[in-house]
């Protein structure tokens, strides 16, 4: 039986891993779950799964849960909050596989607190690359760690490359749904709201990671991701829109071959392989059927959809530039979300925070925080100032 904690498991991601979990009660046993917000949810979660160990980030969250532990006399089962807390469960004794689903670069030192406890990492938290992959890459090489991607598009590089050559590699390439805008022209989108954005064609995914597909930054992302996990140049890194998100990536290869993953778009799919890892078993999604299905290709308007522009630039800047560019686009999408500022105010304040930030190329993991902080700093004094 194989023991999983979970750093956000009332997520999108975080609850579909518990549906995978909930098939297979013989194979998988829950030692700890982290939340933020969603008490109810999380009571629900700990009644059936029975954690020994449950961090709450939010603190008055975390006391209201204490209070409904008490009311329904539940015992068995430890507390914790804030960043000390998402630690505890990322390094709980006995884990054998951290499932790290919070959004945002929050996952960052626990995936890192893990990795130094020789914990393997299922992650679905892509920042925590965005930020800092060499840090995070180096540990998991160093300490003997397996990092299994669970974002559809790389675990479907994953999939393709089994029994590959690295070296045999010509070009990953990414696939994206378009998101909620996809075909429309600028003069089109830059009055959109947010609730429009957040009508994905395809996917159920969180607020934050839907307006990052509309914006295609969720795209730039997984570029810098996929760079870290493959250890693979740019200039290799492809990105084609799949409206019907049925192939989640292919790999070409030297002999001008390529290799795709096909399912239902379905994050239990991936979910799956990573806890079965290397095994496969049956999935709780549903078959595909292929016959009457289109797949069509279309390249990425990266003058219409900037960010996935910017994420290339970072990426090639290196050192602390995809930092800003993540936490700048963390704020902005939340302020955007909230209706405090237009679709491409994103794109044209994430340009001025990697222009105005103090560039360092080789940063620790303390300045990597520090360029955090000091970014979201800029951005909501820039956005008090608009």
């Amino acid at each position: 039986m194989k023991n999983i904690s979970i750093l956000g498991s009332t997520g999108s991601i975080g609850t579909q891993a518990l549906d995978v979990i909930r098939h297979h009660k013989e194979k998988f046993n829950v030692v700890a779950l982290s939340a933020n917000n969603n008490i109810d949810l999380l009571l629900e979660q700990i009644k059936e799964f029975k954690p020994a160990l449950v961090c709450v980030y939010n603190e008055k969250s975390y006391e209201l849960l204490g209070k409904k532990l008490i009311e329904e006399n539940i015992k068995d089962v430890e507390l914790c909050t804030k960043m000390d807390g998402l630690v505890k469960v990322a390094t709980c004794k006995g884990t054998d596989l951290l499932l790290t689903c919070v959004v945002g670069m929050i996952g960052l030192i626990p995936t890192v607190k893990a990795i130094e406890n020789k914990i393997d990492i299922a992650l679905a938290n892509k920042e925590t690359l965005v930020v800092a992959g060499d840090i995070v890459i180096s540990k998991a090489r160093e300490y003997g760690v397996k990092i299994l991607p669970v974002d559809s598009e790389h675990s479907a590089i994953f999939q393709c490359l089994v029994g590959e050559k690295n070296s045999e590699i010509k070009n990953i390439m990414l696939t994206a749904s378009g998101g909620a805008f996809r075909g429309m022209e600028k003069s089109q989108i830059m009055n959109k709201k947010a609730r429009e954005a957040l009508k994905h064609p395809n996917w159920s995914m969180g607020s934050k990671i839907t307006i990052d597909s509309a914006t295609l930054m969720n795209k730039g992302l997984e570029i810098i991701e996929a760079y870290h996990l493959f250890n693979t140049p740019l200039e290799k890194i492809k990105v084609y829109v799949h409206k019907q998100s049925l192939i989640h990536s292919m790999v070409e290869f030297v002999d001008n071959s390529i290799k795709a993953q096909i399912a239902v778009p379905d994050m239990r799919g991936a979910i799956s392989y990573a806890f079965f890892y290397p095994n496969r078993t049956p999935s709780v999604m549903n078959e595909l059927d292929l016959f009457g299905k289109n797949m069509t290709f279309d390249m990425v308007d990266e003058d219409t959809f900037p960010c996935i522009k910017l994420a290339k630039e970072s990426l090639k800047q290196g050192g602390t530039s995809t930092c800003v560019l993540n936490s700048a686009n963390e704020e902005l999408v939340y302020a955007y979300l909230a209706d405090k500022i237009k679709f491409y105010d994103i794109n044209e304040i994430i340009e001025k925070a990697l222009e105005q930030h103090k560039f360092i190329n080789n940063p620790t993991l303390e300045e990597i925080l520090v360029t955090d902080l000091k970014t979201r700093l800029f951005v909501k004094e820039y956005l008090k100032e608009k």
